[in-house]
């Protein structure tokens, strides 16, 4: 196919860093295909102070780039995965998900040798109600502070800002060559990660057969399938931002494994169960998980009691 394939993409590093990869996967693989990236300017950027669940969770990084994906100013879409809705706009489809990253969290702390080690009262910069909810359960002594920006600002805000600590994704880290300035990579029995943390998703339009066909290439099967499974559990709960969900999905040896936790936002309350089944019934594994949620009462926390 001879094409020319125009990407949006958001405009910080990480972002570019994330298109500049597809970018140059696409054109490996396709050496008649014509790439070129479009920066977009998205909402979540605009506003960089207001907490994430008070901007309206997840979407606010990805709306304005669907948008020019549905008008046909560009043809992907190159998003963070855990920034994706669960629920895509009409005419849209997810044509590919990256190989995943290492999808835990990472604490970056200015002093302590690690999550343990914290000072009694440390102060703890978080953009996520999942990272201070995890956090707060195993340490409810920490003090959690919103953190916004992008990945540099956040990392120059632990020290401009007297943090102990701050908590980022080990994945963005590694993408911009920064792993050296993670302290500990949590384990999950303390921090499950988002849904989809760690991916890459490429978007297009679902009439588009040949953008369909491009993308497929840089598609990953395991990831593909243990994102799905995470994705339709978070669906099926109805979270976004506003309610401390994690889901860890993998393949191992042949079956879909799938670990979830839901928590109240103080952290005082948490539901934490696992399931696995077949690799190829991912979203019947995520549906049947997020099932048990409900019955064992997280119905109760999604509605804030």
């Amino acid at each position: 196919m001879s094409r020319r394939l125009i990407i949006g993409t958001r405009g910080s590093r990480l972002a570019l860093w994330q298109a500049e990869w597809a970018k140059a996967a696409l054109r490996r693989r396709l050496s008649e295909v014509e790439v070129d990236l479009k920066v977009i300017r998205t909402s979540g950027d605009r506003d960089q102070t207001t907490p994430l669940g008070q901007l309206g969770g997840r979407g606010v990084f990805t709306k304005e780039i669907e948008r020019a994906l549905l008008a046909g100013e560009v043809d992907v879409a190159v998003h963070s995965l855990k920034d994706l809705p669960t629920d895509l706009p009409e005419g849209l489809a997810l044509g590919a998900v990256s190989p995943r990253e290492d999808c835990r969290d990472a604490l970056i702390a200015r002093t302590a040798s690690s999550f343990a080690a914290l000072p009694q009262g440390g102060r703890v910069g978080t953009g996520s109600l999942r990272r201070r909810a995890l956090l707060l359960h195993v340490r409810p002594d920490l003090r959690m502070q919103d953190l916004r920006g992008n990945l540099d600002t956040r990392l120059r805000k632990l020290e401009t800002e007297g943090l102990d600590a701050i908590v980022l994704a080990v994945a963005g880290l590694a993408r911009m060559g920064w792993a050296d300035r993670i302290t500990e990579r949590l384990p999950f029995s303390v921090c499950l990660p988002d849904a989809g943390q760690g991916a890459i998703g490429i978007e297009v339009r679902a009439d588009d057969s040949e953008a369909l066909r491009a993308v497929s290439v840089l598609n990953d099967v395991d990831t593909r399938c243990s994102v799905t499974a995470e994705r339709a559990l978070l669906k099926a709960l109805g979270g976004g931002c506003q309610v401390p969900i994690g889901a860890w999905g993998r393949v191992e040896d042949g079956r879909l494994k799938l670990d979830a936790v839901i928590a109240s936002v103080d952290g005082k309350r948490l539901i934490r169960d696992g399931a696995e089944g077949a690799r190829e019934g991912p979203e019947e594994v995520g549906q049947g998980l997020a099932e048990r949620l409900l019955q064992q009462g997280a119905e109760e926390i999604l509605r804030g009691g």
